[in-house]
């Protein structure tokens, strides 16, 4: 007996020692994708709120996190210095803004036209008629975005430059409150803001993207995310081309799940929100790059940008 206890002691320290060891092994860490995104990102907001997105990276292993922004230059800047890693659309201005602060980005995905979800409105009973009445007036427009542009182009359609107005370069939120309280002569937004003032408020359209700016919304990863993570991109790519077919196909039901995320949007607005946008997700192909050079070049001839800009001179990411 007395020999068999030394040897039940070593057996039992073993086992302890075995168990400690495998207790200080290092747990790997649950990968997370962080997506930053706005309340204009529809396609994106559709799939937080239905978890659909969660539900298939959970299948590789991959969290998801989310991150709201006020609109997308800042959007793009988080992106770039590595806050998030993956931004749902913006306007198609807004990385020729990033490019020009020197952002090295990767296109990962983009929507095709949608030219009448954004307008330069103003009041009823403004006395603004024609594109041409703008000259010397107060202009409420968020800075870098696809209205941004719309307004440059409107503007030289009418024979003016950007100088023969004031620009007042405000939010969504705060350019509807400027607008309503008269603190500016006219606003230029997109969707949702666009039908939600035309529907609550008695106002004039002086024009809105057709002929004049195609608004192709994109959206962008880091180059070094795109190279590490083709396996993340290829899903987060198939389930925002299933959820632009699916809003198409149930615009009822997607505003449902959208009016309440929108400032409590009643479902028509919504509806007609929705109906202006394409919703038809694409792969980019760096050479159908055109209008993303021409926006360039008017920002720079507007003195809007510090440099001139090469919108071709980009990496697209493939599926």
């Amino acid at each position: 007996m007395g020999t068999r206890h030394p040897l039940r002691r070593r057996i039992l320290m073993g086992v302890s020692m075995a168990l400690v060891a495998v207790l200080a092994l290092p747990i790997a860490a649950q990968e997370t994708l962080r997506i930053g995104y706005q309340k204009s990102s529809t396609l994106i907001t559709v799939l937080k709120n239905q978890g659909t997105l969660e539900r298939e990276l959970a299948k590789q292993g991959i969290d998801v996190s989310w991150h709201e922004f006020p609109s997308g230059l800042p959007l793009l800047e988080s992106l770039n210095i590595g806050n998030v890693d993956l931004s749902a659309d913006v306007a198609d201005t807004v990385p020729v803004f990033a490019q020009a602060a020197g952002a090295r980005l990767t296109y990962f995905a983009q929507e095709a036209p949608s030219p009448s979800a954004q307008a330069i409105v103003v009041h009823d009973h403004s006395a603004i008629k024609s594109l041409a009445d703008l000259k010397g007036k107060k202009v409420a427009v968020t800075k870098a975005a696809g209205s941004h542009y719309l307004l440059i182009a409107a503007l030289n359609k009418a024979g003016l430059k950007f100088s023969d107005i004031e620009p007042a370069y405000l939010t969504p939120a705060d350019g509807r409150a400027a607008f309503e309280n008269g603190k500016v002569d006219a606003w230029v937004t997109w969707e949702p803001f666009l039908s939600a003032v035309q529907r609550q408020l008695p106002t004039r359209t002086l024009a809105d993207g057709r002929g004049l700016a195609q608004y192709q919304r994109y959206y962008l990863t880091t180059n070094a995310y795109a190279a590490s993570h083709a396996n993340v991109l290829s899903v987060v790519f198939a389930q925002l081309q299933k959820t632009g077919h699916w809003l198409k196909a149930n615009p009822a039901d997607a505003a449902k799940i959208l009016g309440p995320l929108w400032g409590n949007l009643d479902v028509a607005t919504v509806e007609a929100a929705n109906d202006r946008r394409s919703y038809e997700v694409q792969t980019v192909k760096a050479d159908k790059l055109d209008e993303q050079q021409s926006i360039a070049d008017a920002f720079f001839a507007a003195g809007l940008l510090p440099k001139k800009v090469d919108a071709k001179d980009v990496s697209v990411w493939h599926p």
